[in-house]
């Protein structure tokens, strides 16, 4: 058995980082606003750095319940949200804006809603 506590803890960190980088993300009408001005870029990186946690975080849950918990939620790409985490921390200069609006604009809902899901489970 896990700790909980911890994952708890862990989910709402998660579910708290989703919802800042979802209101930040409210003003950004296509992926070439990242790019098109400082403000832009400023919002880019932001957002970047809320999904570099929410993505070290699902890590982190992962070897608190041993691969167990976040599995028993299919309905999203659990390597691919970890996974974003090392691609914007270890590539950053190559990073793809689009991705990152496909990112926010189609994958963030489902995994904001599923977070939720979780804690009620627990």
């Amino acid at each position: 058995m896990y700790d909980k506590s911890l994952v708890r803890e862990l989910l709402e960190q998660i579910l708290d980082a989703t919802d800042t980088v979802l209101a930040r993300f409210e003003v950004v009408d296509s992926s070439d606003f990242f790019l098109d001005s400082p403000e832009g870029m400023e919002k880019l990186d932001s957002i970047c750095m809320k999904l570099i946690v929410i993505g070290e975080s699902l890590k982190n849950i992962d070897k608190i319940t041993n691969n167990e918990l976040l599995k028993k939620y299919p309905q999203v790409d659990w390597k691919g949200a970890k996974g974003i985490r090392d691609i914007i921390s270890h590539h950053y200069f190559d990073l793809d804006a689009q991705e990152i609006h496909y990112v926010c604009d189609e994958k963030l809902p489902t995994l904001k809603a599923t977070i939720e899901k979780i804690l009620q489970d627990l």
